[in-house]
């Protein structure tokens, strides 16, 4: 196999991840929305396993031209919440700067997918730059940046030193964040020089790590998260919940622990937002909680995401994990617990009949 990145269909079939007869298909598809399999990916891919969960993330799919009603190019309200080019404020303590539009690889359920790739928004020229800069600067409630886009660590180590050491002196900024596959999908980029540029501040830097399947934690993925966290990197999790690829409570569970074990505390776990074309990821928000539920007491507390959904329009995250709190009004409640059974609290009051 080419140790390339694979970025066309036909390179799709020369690597043997999809069949000639669907070639005119793909070709569809590619021309809408980027494809880029890294060799790293492609090696894990098993070519033997037609619902193989890794491919199920990164090989295009016919399916992908269909497009919901409820479907839109901005499901989570980037542009409406964007000030100047490359910021997004969307909560009044944090920013996200989308330096750039590019990325290692082409997730199939990106939500995304209209901005990023070679159609896609582009890397903020040095003007934009400056001007998403003099935006942080001039609003003190920001305390957290968050570098997104794109894939932020495909950015070269002088350009990320840049970006680091202007943000270094905006005192107000206390935390930088980037958001990532590249650990994963690319661990060799995970340098020295990376991780100096990433610390080149003396602001509290932190890598969420996106990852949706435990079988992305490579041998050389985990020494690239373990290279960033004995730096004095602090590294959280972020995955989305998809169906054919996680929607089990076993997976889901491995996932989670596989985060742990490579000392990534798990944050957030997405219900899929409402992409182009992506209505083939999609669970119900119902079997999203039943699966999320899944997880207390199966696993320790540490593997714990925060389940939620992003609201249509740019409203914010909602925490959607089901409620394990049923309150009557005389001030008792019944606690369910990870077995589902029904306890009083306080235990010594009478179980309110209403419940």
């Amino acid at each position: 196999m080419s140790a390339r990145t694979l970025k066309t269909a036909r390179d799709l079939v020369k690597a043997e991840l999809l069949s000639p007869e669907r070639l005119a298909d793909i070709d569809r598809v590619a021309e809408r929305y980027a494809i880029a399999i890294s060799p790293t990916i492609a090696a894990l891919i098993d070519r033997q396993d037609p619902n193989d969960p890794i491919a199920r993330q990164f090989v295009p799919d016919s399916a992908e031209l269909h497009q919901t009603p409820d479907e839109r190019a901005d499901p989570i309200g980037d542009l409406s919440h964007s000030p100047v080019e490359g910021i997004v404020h969307r909560y009044p303590d944090r920013v996200l700067l989308k330096a750039v539009h590019v990325c290692p690889v082409y997730c199939r359920f990106c939500f995304r997918r209209e901005m990023v790739g070679p159609q896609g928004l582009g890397t903020l020229s040095p003007d934009a730059m400056g001007t998403a800069f003099a935006y942080i600067a001039a609003h003190s409630e920001i305390w957290e940046v968050i570098l997104t886009g794109g894939d932020p660590l495909v950015l070269s180590p002088r350009r990320l030193t840049e970006i680091m050491e202007r943000l270094a002196v905006i005192d107000h900024v206390k935390v930088v964040r980037f958001h990532t596959r590249v650990p994963v999908v690319d661990p060799e980029h995970v340098d020295a020089d990376l991780i100096a540029a990433l610390k080149a501040s003396d602001k509290t830097t932190y890598v969420a790590l996106h990852a949706n399947h435990p079988r992305e934690f490579t041998d050389e993925a985990r020494a690239a998260c373990a290279r960033l966290v004995d730096s004095g990197v602090a590294m959280v999790s972020q995955s989305v919940l998809l169906r054919g690829v996680n929607d089990d409570p076993d997976t889901l569970a491995a996932l989670m622990r596989a985060f742990v074990e490579a000392r990534i505390k798990p944050y957030y776990l997405h219900h899929p937002d409402l992409a182009p074309g992506t209505e083939h990821f999609r669970l119900s928000i119902a079997e999203g909680q039943a699966l999320v539920a899944s997880l207390r007491g199966r696993i320790s507390g540490l593997c714990q995401p925060t389940y939620v959904l992003d609201i249509p329009g740019g409203h914010g995250k909602a925490p959607l994990g089901t409620n394990a709190v049923e309150m009557a009004d005389n001030g008792a409640c019944t606690i369910i617990d990870y077995r589902g059974r029904a306890h009083a609290y306080p235990p010594d009051r009478e179980r309110p009949s209403s419940i």
